[in-house]
């Protein structure tokens, strides 16, 4: 498997036309990671439909095939299969567990690993990930007994984990960071007595949604249900899950059809957890033209299609560290957004950017810069000036998947052709993305 370090394609940019028409968007990667990971640990098959097929799910299934766990092939549109080997049923893997470019592979994998008494597992993955900081998921998991160890203190990869018997805890988490409870809470479901996270702020909460499902013993408290309390020794028994579109994923055609003049646009299957919606309160901040209709509930999580149409004078808006954690993934596009709004848009709060694939807000500011963009960069967020129209350019995704795809969205509503180097990162979340938006697009 291709990790994003290594893409290089080429493509051109035509400027103009509008989109028009319906589109399903991948499976929610979040989702996708967490029905892998929790299928692999319970009793039973589950199968799971609407997985997506893209580098990270798939970096997350060879980790777990290579500790026993079968996984059926796992391709578009067909349904995947995991046969569960039990809370204590990984072998101990004969080769270095390879996390590809993914964060949520490794930081996830690591609250699984550490409580797997008497096995060794290292963990590496590609340039990009190995930069990453994985101390955050590290130190808690160190509070409860673990043993996991690595370059930098501990810091990056490849780690090196020696399972323990666990103890539980009461957990504070120093950023609101769904990954890192996620890997507390998987280490919390063998450990010796009740563990408990407290968050600065309510992240995403599919993790929590799912271990329920599942059968573990979890209770949601404290203000905005900042406090996750789980209570090991409940058998996980396999489900049947259906994934939802990526709401991140579509954020790309929900800020296209509110810019690009004509439009109209449905985004069919999107998931709707409230934890994951801060894209809908900013579009509505901004005053554009957006509608929720056919809400459904799908094993637990709320499911619904999007409209959206071109919105002529956009308002500027403004993005806080509260609701970033529900929108973290969506800032690349909302900055494209924010160059079109009427007036000045800020972006606070948003450090996290700085450890992702790419340091975001570095690099949509230096992107954005070439095709015009009033843009400042701070140390944790964005100030920028709406500009009448960008230009086109010769533009890099810098290897980051959605660097690619909100550069592929500004691409046509500017002023003329651009093109772009590493448009394939695309493939990190949304494999079609390009096939997408050309058959989207009318001329």
């Amino acid at each position: 498997m291709g990790t994003s370090e290594n893409i290089q394609s080429f493509r051109k940019l035509t400027s103009g036309g509008k989109l028009f028409g319906k589109v399903c968007v991948p499976g929610d990667k979040s989702i996708s990671h967490r029905a892998l990971l929790l299928g692999a640990i319970a009793e039973g098959t589950t199968t799971i439909n609407g997985l997506l097929p893209s580098e990270d799910p798939l970096s997350t299934a060879e980790c777990l095939r290579a500790m026993g766990v079968k996984i059926s092939p796992i391709k578009k549109g067909q349904t995947v299969h995991v046969e569960g080997v039990g809370l204590d049923g990984f072998k101990e893997p004969e080769v270095i567990l390879d996390c590809g470019n993914s964060g949520t592979t490794m930081r996830l994998i690591l609250g699984l690993l550490v409580g797997k008494k008497n096995r060794h597992f290292v963990l590496t993955g590609d340039k990009s990930l190995c930069r990453r900081p994985m101390e955050r998921v590290g130190r808690p998991l160190r509070l409860m007994g673990g043993k996991v160890q690595g370059r930098s203190n501990g810091n990056l990869a490849p780690l090196s984990v020696t399972g323990q018997q666990l103890h539980g805890a009461v957990i504070g988490t120093p950023v609101a960071s769904a990954q890192v409870k996620s890997a507390i809470l998987l280490a919390a479901l063998t450990a010796e007595g009740p563990t408990t996270v407290i968050e600065p702020a309510h992240s995403r909460d599919h993790t929590e949604r799912m271990l329920r499902a599942f059968g573990a013993q979890i209770e949601i408290g404290g203000e905005m249900g900042r406090h996750i309390h789980l209570t090991p020794g409940a058998t996980l028994k396999s489900q049947s899950i259906v994934v939802p579109g990526d709401i991140s994923s579509a954020a790309f055609w929900l800020v296209a059809g509110s810019l690009i003049p004509g439009s109209n646009l449905i985004v069919e299957n999107v998931g709707l957890n409230p934890t994951r919606t801060g894209i809908l309160d900013v579009l509505e901040q901004m005053g554009a033209n957006i509608e929720v209709i056919n809400v459904k509930d799908i094993a637990g999580e709320p499911v619904g299609d999007i409209q959206v149409m071109h919105t002529a004078n956009l308002r500027p808006f403004n993005i806080d560290a509260e609701i970033i954690p529900r929108l973290v993934d969506e800032v690349p596009i909302l900055t494209v957004a924010a160059c079109y709004c009427e007036g000045v848009s800020k972006i606070k709060g948003a450090s996290e950017l700085r450890v992702k694939e790419t340091d975001r807000l570095s690099v949509m500011t230096r992107q954005l810069r070439k095709m015009g963009a009033n843009i400042e960069e701070h140390s944790d967020g964005l100030i920028v000036k709406g500009v009448s129209r960008l230009n086109g350019a010769e533009l890099s995704s810098e290897t980051d998947h959605r660097v690619a795809m909100s550069l592929g969205i500004a691409s046509i509503v500017a002023l003329n052709d651009s093109t772009m180097i590493g448009s394939d990162a695309a493939s990190v979340s949304y494999p079609d993305f390009w096939n997408d938006l050309d058959r989207l697009r009318i001329q």
